[in-house]
């Protein structure tokens, strides 16, 4: 499979306005050394600023992430945890340094290319429209999705409009999303959310809890058949189970509160 996307470059930068919307993009980066270097060259042709954080990757692509530093000085910066603890804690821990740095809102991205990034500009697009919005994608997959991952992933979609009482959220696992950091920063410092595959599931739970905005928007998702998943199909689903328990109970005791919220709101 091709891994190259063809695409005329968007010059996102423009969204950037006087009211407060100034986006930065969020890559968490564990392993990924063949793929990370085509897809920050995507998302660097719209010309916003970048955060990777090295997730305690191996020395081949700690190297390789250094030099992309190094090679994109003043629009790439290079975020390292000592050790690998989970996609979620490197977001989470880049979350907090672009909000440190005064950056509005941040576009998390997957490193392993497989996130359309020509749909970049309208991701942008609906978060500057909806300012205090959670923007998420919800994946259009081609053929190269397999399929015990297409069906698996319903399991998820059911057990989150149950702990929502809602079908707000269209995909939850989805990793393309637009998360206004001042919200988002207060909610992760203040509930636990899951430091692993868990994370981006139930931070958009919690974020539906507390009352937020949420945007659901279509993007392609596509599977390089010689991409790398570090997806661990017996620790990670254990841990999403044990989440969706957490996130059930979780909503029985807010289920005043909820409810008050999906009669009135």
């Amino acid at each position: 499979m091709n891994l190259i996307k063809e695409f005329t470059p968007v010059d996102a930068s423009a969204l950037v306005d006087e009211q407060g919307f100034n986006p930065a993009v969020l890559i968490p980066v564990y392993n990924h050394e063949k793929a990370i270097g085509l897809t920050l060259g995507n998302v660097l042709q719209h010309k916003l600023p970048v955060l990777l954080v090295d997730d305690g990757s191996e020395p081949d692509c700690r190297d390789a992430l250094t030099a992309l530093a190094e090679k994109h000085s003043g629009h790439v910066t290079l975020l390292r945890l000592r050790e690998n603890a989970g996609k979620g804690a490197a977001v989470k821990a880049g979350m907090r340094a672009l909000f440190a740095e005064g950056y509005s809102h941040a576009v998390q991205i997957d490193a392993d290319g497989q996130h359309d990034v020509t749909d970049l500009p309208r991701f942008l697009e609906m978060g500057k429209d909806n300012f205090t919005a959670l923007v998420t994608g919800y994946p259009k997959y081609d053929e190269s999705i397999p399929k015990v991952r297409y069906y698996g992933r319903y399991l998820t979609h059911i057990w989150v409009w149950i702990n929502t009482l809602s079908f707000e959220i269209y995909d939850a696992m989805c990793g393309f999303r637009v998360y206004p950091l001042e919200n988002t920063v207060r909610l992760i410092n203040e509930e636990k959310c899951g430091d692993r595959m868990d994370f981006d599931p139930e931070v958009i739970v919690r974020w539906s809890w507390r009352g937020g905005k949420i945007k659901n928007l279509p993007t392609g998702v596509s599977y390089p058949s010689d991409g790398v998943s570090h997806f661990n199909i017996w620790h990670d689903n254990f841990l999403i189970s044990w989440m969706h328990t957490r996130l059930f109970f979780g909503m029985l005791w807010r289920l005043p509160r909820i409810l008050w919220w999906r009669l009135n709101g």
